[in-house]
């Protein structure tokens, strides 16, 4: 029945997520989900906010939340976007922000839904290849010989490749684009790398994007947001408003609420992931793997002696799952989100069955 599709619809070529299978006694680490379950407040706000009032819309400016983080980020609330998932934050900020008439700025390896929002939004867009160590060169994004960016957008720390970028050379691709909308996304920051939020305030041509999925334990509850001047915010809400008044309802808002409060749960969480993925790194390598730096909550680890694709589809017979990339340069890799200790010492284990056999 494509006969009925639009020539848009034709055309794109959808973001594929990564598989949720159903299968008994699965060790998931496909996915980046976080491995401990979210802050008990959390629970307790959710359960307390299901009652008749569902039966009203929720708030549509979401300011309860905004003030929240607002306060946890030092900035005020004109300066926070929230959305329905970050991704539907970068949707908004792809359509709002980095529709312009010069090439739209990101890496070879990243995130696969960019090129998806650009095919979307008929946004032009040029990538620029990561380094030999896979990692991002801020010297690539300043305008050479004239020609400038019309914007950028990249993650840090990158994905999937986990290599975070330094502050600094954050802040030089900024100051070195002040004509064009630089977009970072910081969907793994907390578990390892600097954060570019305390930057907005100098530079209003920054956006820096988070979401509640990864380190705050709730995937599920699909919440995300953004920080940068109030001009940019605005923009946002006005595609927001044109597209969605209510974007997050009376539950997410109150479980990201309850989240952003309970800083302490927070950090000690993050800190749990952290010191595994430390460990597990050791382990990997002590098997003769390459594993680039990370400061995410997964890895990206290579054999040099070993397929990825046949070390992907050994795991899964063994009933865990991993992402596996069958792209250019990374087909090699294996992207493995840090699990539990308990998780990461079984896949440690038939990993080394896989590469010893």
């Amino acid at each position: 029945m494509s006969q009925y599709w639009s020539a848009t619809v034709h055309s794109l070529t959808p973001y594929v997520p990564g598989e949720q299978p159903k299968m008994d006694n699965l060790v998931k680490l496909n996915t980046n989900e976080h491995p401990l379950g979210p802050s008990p407040r959390v629970l307790e706000a959710i359960k307390n906010a299901t009652t008749d009032s569902l039966r009203l819309y929720p708030d549509p400016n979401a300011d309860a939340l905004k003030a929240a983080l607002a306060a946890h980020h030092n900035v005020s609330a004109a300066q926070i976007f929230v959305g329905n998932g970050s991704d539907e934050v970068l949707a908004h900020t792809f359509m709002a922000l980095l529709k312009h008439s010069g090439d739209l700025l990101f890496p070879d390896i990243t995130y696969s839904f960019y090129p998806v929002y650009c095919g979307l939004y008929d946004i032009h867009y040029r990538t620029v290849p990561l380094a030999e160590d896979f990692s991002i060169c801020a010297d690539d994004y300043l305008p050479k010989n004239g020609q400038a960016a019309g914007a950028i957008i990249f993650p840090n720390p990158n994905a999937p490749t986990g290599r975070p970028m330094p502050l600094s050379d954050v802040e030089r691709v900024v100051a070195g684009n002040p004509q064009a909308v630089v977009v970072i996304d910081e969907a793994y920051v907390d578990f390892g790398a600097q954060s570019a939020v305390g930057l907005v305030d100098r530079y209003p041509n920054l956006l820096v994007c988070h979401t509640f999925s990864k380190s705050r334990s709730l995937a599920g509850l699909r919440v995300g947001y953004a920080v940068g001047s109030a001009a940019l915010i605005e923009g946002l809400e006005r595609v927001k408003n044109s597209f969605n008044s209510y974007p997050l309802d009376r539950l997410a808002l109150a479980g990201a609420i309850a989240s952003v409060e309970d800083d302490a749960y927070f950090r000690e969480s993050c800190a749990t992931v952290i010191a595994t993925r430390e460990t597990l790194v050791a382990d990997l390598q002590a098997l003769g793997f390459d594993v680039l730096p990370s400061a995410a909550n997964f890895i990206f680890a290579r054999h040099p002696a070993h397929d990825g694709a046949a070390l992907a589809s050994g795991l899964r017979e063994r009933a865990i799952i991993v992402r596996h990339f069958k792209l250019p340069r990374i087909d090699a890799f294996l992207r493995i989100t840090v699990g539990t200790p308990e998780q990461c010492k079984v896949l440690v284990q038939a990993l080394k069955a896989l590469v010893q056999s």
